[in-house]
């Protein structure tokens, strides 16, 4: 499935598997180790990947920049299903409810890719009419060798941003006047929070298990991996919500105020 190039397919594929976990029609073997597939992931040939600083910015009050936002967040959900599948086949030895849970997290990763593509339809256009950049996998493929890497550095920091940039960009939807696309992103923000969540519960497993510091592991990892700098206005309530501890919390608050302009 992760192996699916097209993306219809795929979240469908993606959809319907999970069905099958939470109706006991397939299982889940966790000790079972799986040799790579090639040409992972499986995308289509568009959209063209660029470098993020070639990614114009169009204004959200005409139909053509809403199209180009609703493509930007169609391409990043795909992505999402690609990274959750990923984790499923990738990491074995984890426990059962693991591999459970990222395959939930695919699945509504699955929907709103839907949601967003059926929507860029009503605009005229479809995944793939316009470029994107590939960030999210290419973290995904510099943690390949390292489960607790990839539980601190996809969805705690990549996903997590996710929850900060969600609001700001629903309002600017509303004040458009697009009331369908907003709608959506109620729908991304609600279930992303659960996917960080997620993310959140086996970092500190993992960390647990090896009787390590999560805040100063975090802070290594992201040092090693070079995750991308984060920065405010941070969403503090989602991120409460998605099980980030009051230390963290409390760190983004002074990194968000270091970063304000004076006065």
């Amino acid at each position: 499935m992760l192996a699916e190039r097209v993306p219809a397919t795929k979240a469908v594929a993606a959809q319907a598997l999970y069905a099958r976990v939470q109706a006991g029609e397939v299982l889940v073997s966790p000790g079972r180790k799986l040799d790579e597939p090639a040409d992972l992931p499986g995308r289509p040939e568009r959209p063209e990947l660029v470098e993020p600083r070639k990614l114009g910015r169009r204004s959200m009050q005409s139909p053509e920049g809403r199209a180009v936002l609703l493509h930007a967040l169609a391409h990043i959900e795909f992505n999402a299903i690609n990274l959750a599948l990923d984790a499923v086949w990738r990491f074995c030895g984890m426990p059962e409810a693991f591999y459970v849970d990222w395959l939930k997290v695919a699945a509504e990763e699955a929907h709103h890719f839907s949601l967003l593509s059926a929507r860029l339809a009503e605009f005229g256009h479809a995944y793939g009419d316009f470029p994107a950049h590939d960030g999210l996998w290419d973290m995904c493929e510099r943690t390949r060798g390292d489960v607790l890497a990839r539980m601190a550095l996809v969805p705690r920091t990549l996903e997590a941003r996710g929850l900060d940039a969600s609001p700001p960009i629903r309002a600017r939807l509303q004040q458009a006047g697009d009331h369908a696309s907003a709608a959506i992103l109620d729908v991304i923000l609600r279930d992303e929070i659960g996917h960080v969540l997620i993310g959140n519960r086996w970092f500190r497993h993992l960390c647990d298990q090896a009787s390590i510091d999560a805040h100063r592991t975090y802070l290594r990892l992201s040092d090693e991996y070079h995750a991308p700098k984060l920065r405010g206005p941070f969403n503090f309530e989602a991120r409460r919500d998605a099980g980030f501890e009051e230390e963290e919390l409390a760190a983004l608050a002074g990194l968000d105020a270091q970063q304000r302009p004076a006065g």
